[in-house]
């Protein structure tokens, strides 16, 4: 089943046990939502972690508050929580940005580097799409890229 294909609200496996019949699963939008919260902050100071165990979500951050849910002390073990990635992790930034140009505006390609040289790119960014009828498309494009990206993240976490 190919990206566009996929339910939006696809269930992820994260840790399969061999053993017996019981797979943690998170919902995509789950997922999708730990990405955002980790994505937000520029200086990698809001985490999200998964446990492989339960399958719940952790959140971490200065911003955050931590009395809403008890961390675990060994949330950094790698082996019972995955960390989640954030956009720049998942590739999904200018690259993604450019990728989706050279298709849908190759004839504006240097224009739209340029813009991701200033401050508020993205906001500018989308004021050309916006101006070229290309907008819904590009939400499109970005949310296929990001549901590809996610589902190969979880396959490979699942495997380890």
């Amino acid at each position: 089943m190919n990206a566009s294909n996929r339910p939006k609200t696809f269930w992820l496996n994260f840790h399969y046990i061999d053993t017996i019949n019981f797979v943690p699963t998170i919902k995509y939008t789950d997922l999708e939502m730990a990405v955002d919260f980790t994505s937000y902050d520029s200086f990698y100071e809001s985490l999200a972690y998964i446990c492989r165990n339960t399958g719940k979500i952790y959140y971490t951050s200065e911003d955050y508050d931590a009395e809403e849910q008890e961390i675990p002390d060994d949330i950094e073990d790698t082996s019972q929580y995955a960390q989640t990635p954030d956009k720049r992790d998942l590739d999904l930034g200018k690259r993604l940005v450019m990728r989706f140009v050279s298709r849908a505006l190759p004839g504006r390609y240097d224009e739209v580097d340029a813009i991701f040289r200033r401050k508020g790119a993205y906001s500018h960014y989308k004021d050309l799409l916006d101006a070229c009828e290309l907008l819904e498309e590009w939400y499109k494009f970005e949310a296929s890229a990001t549901r590809e990206a996610l589902y190969e993240w979880a396959r490979d976490e699942g495997s380890r």
